[in-house]
């Protein structure tokens, strides 16, 4: 696919341009991210305060989201030109990734609408020789809800892990629960330590799996929606690599296009 039809793609399917993320969302993120909520900051522990107007200037700097604090209601925006270029460093880490066959662990709190799109890389990294990481398969990992601490499950589908409510459905079925916690990829990782196994040369996923890992030290890449600024000040001060900005909620065969244009970049194509 060529940067013009996907581009062309991304604004017809509302992955880019207008999205379905509104502006209340976004701004009422920021306003929690500013006041240092847990529930936005995924697992990221910012090295300075960022305050509300500071992140509308980064979101605007990073996704193309207006940049007046006046415009408060709507659809919220995204640039598709920031997506293409965020597209293009997501790629080049995937190439370098493959070239070293370092291991990769891949994670999504969005299985409903992204784990093919994971899943497919999965299978190219493993093809090129990278071990996809699955740890702690079936442990359990206690979260914080708006309903107090539940348990979940740790589980892996064709190399990507989420989590689900134990006994909501049997292992290696695709339905998970959607999940902004850092919690199951500190619990991954732990797992690996403990065993004594390889760490990851590079973690894929968004929400808690990018920013968890990224606070940890470990190169980390993921997809994120206008409402999750934690994974661009991640990008602003080191600790996630790249942050692709899109609509995280549309349809699964939506992300098709960019699956195949992204393992082009990356010379993983089959």
């Amino acid at each position: 696919m060529s940067t013009g039809a996907l581009r062309a793609h991304l604004l017809a399917a509302r992955l880019a341009g207008p999205v379905a993320t509104t502006r209340e969302e976004s701004l009422r993120s920021y306003r929690l991210f500013a006041a240092h909520d847990p529930r936005v900051l995924l697992g990221l522990e910012p090295s300075r305060h960022w305050g509300e107007r500071e992140l509308l200037d980064l979101m605007a700097d990073r996704c193309g989201v207006s940049a007046d604090p006046r415009h408060v209601t709507g659809p919220d925006v995204i640039d598709p030109e920031c997506t293409l270029a965020a597209l293009a460093a997501f790629a080049d880490r995937l190439r370098r990734v493959a070239a070293t066959r370092a291991p990769v662990l891949i994670g999504t709190g969005h299985p409903h609408r992204l784990l093919a799109f994971y899943a497919t890389l999965a299978e190219a990294l493993s093809a090129a020789g990278c071990e996809v990481l699955t740890p702690a398969q079936g442990s359990r990992v206690d979260m914080a809800t708006g309903y107090g601490v539940r348990a979940y499950t740790l589980d892996y589908v064709r190399g990507v892990a989420l989590v689900r409510e134990p006994g909501a459905q049997p292992p290696g079925s695709t339905t998970g629960a959607h999940s902004h916690s850092p919690l199951p990829v500190r619990h991954a990782l732990g797992a690996l330590a403990d065993a004594g196994r390889p760490l990851p040369g590079l973690v894929i996923g968004d929400h808690g799996w990018v920013c968890g890992a990224g606070q940890l030290g470990f190169e980390a890449i993921g997809l994120a929606d206008t409402d999750d600024p934690a994974l661009f000040v991640g990008e602003a001060e080191g600790r996630v690599s790249v942050a692709v900005p899109l609509d995280d909620g549309v349809r699964p065969d939506y992300y098709r296009p960019l699956t195949r244009y992204v393992l082009n970049r990356a010379s993983l194509s089959r």
